[in-house]
């Protein structure tokens, strides 16, 4: 086997001096990885087997003792050796910096920081996707005669599960116990995914994200960010879109770089940057279930602070008025997409923070208060399903509809909040009525083309303003406990 010469394992009582060691094993060791297949594919010969193993932290601890048991993160569940290996650090120094502070701080112990036996696919140590197997077939022929598995370790899809997550792992005997939901290698699969589907590098990736189901949004977010910046107002610093276009905000000069992608990716992103990722992300995810079970998986990775769904949906009660407000409170789970990681019995809770940063927005933004408010907005259950002709299924769809209570109905939000509950991510939704199916008001072009012009530009304005009182708060409020489980990951 042909490595870069061990790292001896050190501990560190300092986290920003841990970060810059595991930076610095990643790049060396991806660094050589980049090095020996180069050469490789220029013509130098192999004989051997070339891998390098991505960066572990370690903490050990011998009780169950911890300084503040308000925190819903930062300390382990119990005495034992806990450990995670790390993928770019310089995506993650901030995070990494605070869970490792909060690991020194709560135990009193020095954290480990070391080459972990796990191996790094030579598909990541590369920033960006890169095509190989072309690489490897454009090249010297001979570079093509041996499989590229022969020579270098590649992506195992079988082991990059979310087991961790979902609660399922099964450790064998000794093994240490894990200290973040994901590990190095699946974390790295999701980064590739989110710049494939949204057309954005993952670094540009803010805190605060926001889902929708409309280009409407889209439309209002991106001409409301370049205002922000051609004003020249303090806070964000650029705005992104797709194909990693950058409009700097005029207070720093002003300026676009980078060239928009000939055809749009399937899930678009646009993020308004601030300092620290405390900025907000907006992601169209377009139409159905499957689409937001497979975005938050991925977003998940980079541990936002919270994610948010604005969209459309069908009101199912009578007294509802097209361009009334839902705060959604709970969820019925007709979509289908995550029942097998988490099955219908687990209740998707609603989070306190979420819900009066949404009810404070909707009454800042529209004037109303108290009693008032309920003539705009309501709060209940949102049925999400997985038919968008739902309405046409027959009568067993409509009696569910009434045995849940539900009041409104959508394809998305309750797999965005059913992946924020998994992933431990704090989620919210508010939803706006475009049409009543079951009441005669169903969608028409011309109906639809007015409603979103009355609507989309209010119902953004309140998403923007919860994620800013969100902001506001510490982010150890912010990330409740009841999204955490009894045997928990020290890790945000």
């Amino acid at each position: 086997m042909l490595t870069p010469p061990t790292v001896a394992t050190e501990a560190f009582t300092d986290a920003g001096a841990a970060v810059g060691r595991l930076e610095e094993i990643y790049e060396r060791n991806t660094q050589f990885l980049r090095d020996r297949f180069e050469a490789y594919v220029n013509g130098e010969a192999l004989t051997t087997r070339v891998r390098a193993n991505y960066p572990f932290v370690r903490v050990t601890t011998s009780t169950y003792a911890r300084l503040d048991s308000r925190l819903a993160y930062g300390f382990v569940a119990g005495p034992g050796v806990h450990e995670t290996s790390v993928t770019r650090p310089d995506i993650f120094r901030a995070y990494l910096t605070e869970q490792i502070r909060l690991l020194i701080e709560n135990h009193g112990v020095p954290v480990e920081v070391g080459e972990s036996s796990e191996p790094i696919p030579i598909h990541f140590a590369y920033r960006r996707d890169i095509n190989i197997e072309a690489a490897l077939t454009t090249g010297d022929s001979s570079a093509a005669t041996r499989s590229l598995r022969d020579l270098f370790d590649t992506p195992n899809l079988a082991a990059m599960d979310d087991a961790i997550a979902d609660g399922t792992l099964d450790l064998p005997p000794g093994a240490p116990e894990p200290l973040a939901l994901f590990r190095a290698a699946r974390v790295d699969y999701s980064l590739r995914r989110l710049y494939h589907y949204t057309g954005t590098d993952p670094e540009h990736f803010q805190n605060f994200v926001i889902f929708t189901n409309y280009q409407f949004y889209v439309d209002a977010f991106v001409q409301l960010c370049l205002q922000r910046l051609s004003s020249g107002q303090t806070g964000p610093d650029a705005f992104v879109g797709p194909g990693n276009v950058i409009t700097r905000n005029a207070r720093l000069g002003g300026g676009t770089s980078g060239s928009a992608p000939e055809r749009a990716p399937q899930m678009p992103a646009y993020h308004l940057v601030e300092p620290g990722y405390r900025g907000i992300t907006l992601i169209n995810i377009g139409t159905g279930p499957s689409n937001a079970r497979n975005v938050t998986d991925h977003v998940a990775v980079l541990r936002p602070h919270a994610w948010l769904m604005l969209g459309h949906c069908a009101g199912l009660r009578n007294t509802q008025r097209l361009g009334d407000y839902v705060l959604a409170h709970g969820y019925v789970r007709e979509d289908h997409v995550l029942d097998h990681e988490l099955p219908l019995w687990v209740p998707i809770p609603a989070l306190a923070e979420m819900q009066v940063a949404l009810e404070e927005a909707v009454g800042e933004v529209t004037g109303l208060s108290g009693f008032e408010l309920k003539r705009l907005m309501r709060t209940g259950t949102v049925a999400s399903v997985d038919n968008r002709n739902w309405e046409i299924s027959g009568p067993s769809v409509i009696r569910r509809m009434s045995q849940s209570r539900a009041i409104a109905l959508d394809m998305e939000s309750a797999a965005i909040a059913a992946n924020g509950y998994r992933f431990r991510v704090p989620y919210g939704t508010l939803l706006c009525v475009s049409d009543k199916p079951l009441h005669g008001e169903i969608k028409l072009a011309g109906m639809a083309s007015e409603f979103y012009r009355r609507r989309v530009g209010q119902h953004l304005e309140i998403g923007l303003k919860a994620l800013e009182r969100l902001k506001h708060q510490e982010s150890e409020r912010l990330h409740s406990r009841k999204l955490r489980s009894f045997a928990e990951v020290a890790f945000q």
